[in-house]
């Protein structure tokens, strides 16, 4: 068995007696310093549906390393809810949380000198944040994620909270009714778990399911379904195993097991914010991925599910059909993962994955390889001279993914949201929301209200949309995100003026202005950066320390 760190450091040193004492005050008996300490990381609150319902698991977990043989520890983390805050001035803390969540993870498993933890979270940056602080603690982990919502229902459809934001389109736009609007707003969200679609939390889940650093199964249950709290006692029972065995978040985490990740994240229609945490969780693990990976990767992996935001299901109708180990037994036996990859368990994806049925022939939701919803993945990584650094383009459900019009420049996201509303935005236009990455935020926000709008409005095929910030994993249209060189750094995106010409082209990989070298040199002259947006706190540590999206926007860059 591995060494007890906390028994070690506690029984060495005159330390010994004070740091007893402190367990003691616990409760603690003098056997309970030979078993490991697991942290039991907490992302219970009552801020969000999506971690409302995680205290049953926290518990679970508990009682479940209790069983094991190990003591718990449990700390808290934060959330902050993008659904929530989405328009908002709220929304630029949501990237600023994942660095928040990750240092919480961090610190109090390395302050507290614990054996393992268990991270559980639920809304989006509860995932990448929980994994990278896991990985810089590097000690025996397991995430557990806290399950997805099962859906609203209003006049024989299935809602979700992307239902809402395109609800919001057709309203201002005549083509619904103030009653079916308010219904859906009412009916959208029934209870407890994140967003039910194929958005940011469900696509991080099903990633740390073919990470290795989930349990296989785990990554597309529903929060309110009993057998989430009987897999998360698994979990417990999984990691003191995995304490014992010295298996580490390291060891699984390899560049081999994040292109599994990334694989799954295209055969799911994932979306677009994965490819900015999982060059943030390559760098917390010490694994050398670039966004150009993301693409090779895309070239030889189909689309291979029918999920919202562009397709018809939800995770937990994906989880009914055999969830990611069918879909990964499938893409195992196509030669599109790495089936040696070592997990959690302490077997390989391979061995993980060997008991696991063909695909039921009564299910709609995970296509064949030979017959894939796209022959490639959907996150496409273009470049010109718009992003020399690389953005993401998200093209499933786009009959053509070309457009060149005329710029509509924004500086916010408010007045961009505002011209849609007011019918200023017309089909072949190509909005330029900037000023919104990183540093520019700072926080680099979501930009689901005016993509949400854009929808509604039936205007999400015929109007491009770029931006330095994010968007919602519920976004889908002509978009493209993460453009770096950003616009507070100087990037060209800052140099755009109303009416110019770009041309965003996915087969291609192509954002382009097109303006002549001499009128870029004449405006990069005049152009001043604008003054920060904060001073202090949280988001100027966020705004004077973020690297670019094309790294990731990680804090502890070189």
């Amino acid at each position: 068995m591995a060494i007890n760190r906390r028994s070690k450091n506690i029984t060495e040193g005159v330390a010994r007696a004070p740091n007893r004492s402190m367990y003691y005050g616990m409760g603690y008996e003098a056997s309970d310093f030979g078993k490991p300490m697991i942290g039991v990381a907490n992302g219970h609150s009552t801020i969000t549906p999506c971690n409302s319902g995680l205290q049953k698991l926290a518990d679970a977990a508990v009682a479940g390393l209790r069983e094991a043989g190990a003591n718990p520890q449990v700390f808290g983390v934060p959330t902050i809810s993008d659904g929530m805050s989405m328009g908002t001035e709220g929304m630029k803390y949501s990237l600023v949380s994942r660095e928040v969540i990750a240092d919480c993870v961090e610190t109090c498993v390395g302050g507290q000198w614990m054996d393992g933890v268990v991270v559980i979270g639920g809304c989006d940056k509860n995932m990448p944040g929980g994994m990278m602080g896991m990985l810089r603690a590097n000690v025996p982990a397991i995430y557990v994620y806290g399950g997805t919502i099962l859906p609203g229902h209003y006049k024989g459809q299935d809602l979700n909270i992307v239902s809402v934001f395109e609800a919001v389109g057709q309203f201002s736009a005549g083509r619904m009714s103030e009653e079916d609007f308010c219904e859906i707003e009412r009916r959208a969200i029934p209870g407890s778990g994140s967003c039910g679609g194929m958005y940011t939390a469900n696509t991080m889940s099903s990633a740390f399911e073919a990470l290795g650093m989930s349990l296989p199964g785990s990554s597309t249950m529903a929060n309110v379904e009993e057998e989430i709290v009987t897999h998360t006692k698994e979990a417990a029972r999984v990691l003191v195993e995995a304490v014992k065995a010295d298996i580490k978040p390291r060891d699984i985490v390899t560049h081999k097991s994040i292109e599994n990740a990334v694989a799954v994240i295209m055969a799911i229609g994932g979306s677009t914010n994965a490819v900015l945490h999982f060059l943030a969780i390559a760098h917390a693990a010490g694994v050398e991925w670039t966004i150009d990976d993301f693409e090779r990767v895309r070239r030889k992996v189909p689309v291979l599910c029918d999920l919202k935001p562009s397709g018809r299901s939800l995770a937990i109708d994906l989880h009914r059909a055999g969830g990611i180990p069918a879909l990964m037994k499938v893409m195992l036996d196509a030669g599109l993962l790495h089936g040696d990859c070592l997990t959690i368990t302490g077997k390989t994806l391979a061995e993980n994955l060997a008991s696991v049925p063909p695909l039921r022939a009564d299910q709609k939701v995970i296509r064949p390889v030979s017959d894939p919803m796209y022959a490639q993945g959907h996150l496409a990584i273009l470049k010109g001279n718009l992003a020399p650094e690389g953005c993401v383009a998200k093209i499933t459900g786009l009959k053509n993914p070309v457009i060149t019009g005329p710029a509509r420049v924004f500086d916010d996201e408010q007045s961009a949201l505002a011209a849609i509303m007011a019918g200023k935005i017309q089909a072949g236009d190509v909005m330029v929301l900037r000023y919104l990455g990183p540093k520019g935020g700072p926080g680099m926000p979501e930009m689901l209200a005016p993509t949400g709008a854009l929808i509604g409005q039936g205007l999400g095929e015929s109007v491009g949309l770029i931006t330095d910030g994010r968007f919602s994993g519920g976004t889908w249209g002509m978009v493209v995100g993460h453009v770096a060189p950003e616009a507070y750094e100087g990037g060209l995106i800052a140099l755009v003026h109303e009416g110019d010409s770009i041309t965003i082209d996915a087969h291609q990989l192509l954002l382009q202005l097109h303006v002549d070298d001499a009128e870029i040199s004449r405006r990069r002259a005049a152009w001043q950066r604008p003054a920060p947006r904060y001073t202090r706190g949280v988001m100027a540590k966020f705004y004077r320390n973020a690297a670019s999206a094309s790294r990731g926007a990680v804090l502890d860059g070189d």
